[in-house]
């Protein structure tokens, strides 16, 4: 393995990041619209308010754990179900760019992409398997 060849690495670069992600998004649903607002817009699209807050339990919980390698690769891909809901019941009707009005399903798709790439590749060195 060269300098440039370092699957370890790249492991823990996609681990890190993806958990930034998830941590970002969750922070986003709690602190900016805080979780009665969050609650406020799972019942908007019928479904139980309190899924708003089981949301922001999942990406917040998920990324600090993808963050700190515990499990990372299991993490990953328990994370997915969410992403799936979102794109079917929230961002597939927009169409494909995220940029369109309400979102589109790209991004949750490139972020499930990512999530099976990091459960298929595996979580790196410095995380438990």
């Amino acid at each position: 393995m060269n300098r440039l060849h370092n699957p370890y690495l790249a492991a823990l670069l996609l681990r890190l990041s993806l958990g930034l992600m998830y941590l970002s998004h969750g922070a986003l649903k709690l602190f900016v619209f805080g979780p009665a607002g969050t609650a406020g817009y799972f019942a908007s699209l019928g479904l139980p308010g309190f899924f708003g807050y089981v949301a922001i339990a999942i990406e917040i919980g998920g990324g600090l754990l993808l963050l700190a390698g515990v499990q990372a690769r299991w993490v990953a891909l328990l994370l997915i179900p969410q992403l799936l809901g979102a794109i079917a019941l929230v961002h597939a009707a927009n169409g494909w760019m995220f940029a369109n009005p309400g979102g589109g399903w790209e991004y949750p798709a490139f972020l499930i992409a990512v999530s099976l790439a990091l459960f298929l590749q595996g979580d790196g060195k410095p995380a438990s398997a």
